[in-house]
């Protein structure tokens, strides 16, 4: 009766039913994993953000296919604020209600039916539901990791096939924190040349670089079609919001093309809605007390996490540029899902284990790093005592 694409493992695994029955036993838990900020105690001013969503104009329908020209202009601000990316045109963008739907939109854009998308391994693991649900098949390229990450191009050119169409950079990646270095942007770019490919770059953490250094946006990359994809879920700690977008550079004859059949994947469904664009300026302004937070907290976290390492010497941290996580190596000696259910059952310690993000091997945990520093704190020593 359902379609093969959703054909999923639909049943709990053993993390997930340990740590429901932790919750129902009541038991205090350790929660290293939070990524919701609205949980995490990251509060945008409630006032100014619930007044904004008020305005009478939302009364009035006006369905712009790539979304009010005024929220595009808010984004192109953003842009030019954060970035001095100057000369964004807001032509050139498409709203969404998420990085997910963008994800939707340029897949159906550049893939038929089997065609290929070049993902990194370790990241997030969003992209093979995504990719289902377009009847897309990934193709994973490895992220090496030695005194910082890289990509391994040796892989990525062995990777590639006729029916590749494009490669997915997270940019920072989400858990490693790694950015894209200006030497892998000039090998991508020929790459993506040679082999008729699209970069599709989501920079949700690119604002969350922990050196303070800001980084380059790829919205103004203009060597190979790239889709960049971002918003206030991140940007401005608003998941709840959900005001994303995604914006074509590249070649211009190709960028017309692919604005074009945007326009008309965009116009039928008509997603975004009224009250949120009209906001979309206020609500990008948010990041402007929130980042100086989120950022302060990151790096208290990070600091905590590295003092206590250095009495635990079992254990340690991987190099991090920037994002909301961090990767712990442990000794692994049980595979990483094991360590999680015995951490939670045993030192009431929630984590997420390595392969959840395919690392390649066992010995990695992942710990959010916008966890409450008190909560974190303990958490990490609980850890560390259990592992050790």
């Amino acid at each position: 009766m359902f379609s093969q694409r959703t054909n999923w493992q639909l049943s709990p695994n053993a993390l997930t039913r340990a740590i429901e029955e932790a919750r129902a036993s009541g038991q205090p838990i350790l929660d290293l994993t939070i990524s919701n900020p609205t949980e995490a105690g990251i509060h945008p001013d409630t006032n100014v953000v619930l007044a904004a969503l008020s305005n009478p104009k939302a009364m009035h329908y006006d369905p712009q296919p790539r979304g009010l020209l005024a929220a595009r202009e808010a984004v192109c601000r953003y842009y030019r604020e954060s970035h001095g990316v100057s000369d964004l045109d807001p032509d050139r963008l498409i709203l969404t209600t998420s990085t997910s739907e963008a994800y939707t939109y340029v897949f159906r854009l550049l893939c038929n039916p089997g065609d290929e998308i070049l993902v990194p391994k370790p990241s997030y693991p969003l992209f093979e539901f995504l990719a289902d649900l377009a009847d897309v098949k990934l193709v994973p390229y490895p992220l090496l990791y030695d005194h910082g990450w890289q990509i391994d191009f040796d892989s990525l050119y062995k990777a590639v096939s006729p029916r590749a169409r494009a490669i997915i950079l997270v940019h920072p990646n989400n858990p490693t924190g790694s950015y894209i270095s200006s030497n892998e942007t000039l090998a991508l770019n020929s790459f993506c040349s040679k082999h008729a490919l699209a970069l599709i770059v989501d920079e949700v953490f690119l604002d969350y670089s922990h050196d303070a250094t800001p980084r380059c946006s790829f919205v103004a990359n203009s060597d190979a079609l790239t889709f960049t994809l971002s918003g206030v879920s991140k940007i401005s700690a608003l998941p709840q919001m959900k005001f994303a977008w995604l914006a074509i550079s590249g070649p211009t004859p190709i960028v017309a093309g692919a604005e074009a059949r945007l326009e008309i994947i965009s116009d039928t469904f008509l997603s975004m809605n009224a009250p949120v664009q009209l906001a979309a300026s206020v609500l990008l302004d948010q990041r402007k007390p929130i980042q100086p937070i989120l950022l302060g907290r990151l790096r208290t976290n990070l600091a905590e996490l590295d003092r206590q390492l250095s009495v635990y010497l079992s254990c340690r941290r991987l190099q991090v540029e920037g994002g909301w996580y961090t990767v712990l190596r442990v000794p692994a000696i049980e595979s990483d899902e094991a360590l999680a259910i015995r951490l939670l059952r045993e030192a009431s310690v929630s984590v997420h284990p390595g392969h959840f993000y395919d690392f390649p091997s066992e010995g990695y945990l992942v710990l959010s790093l916008i966890t409450e520093p008190g909560i974190f704190r303990e958490g990490v020593t609980h850890l560390l005592q259990q592992v050790e």
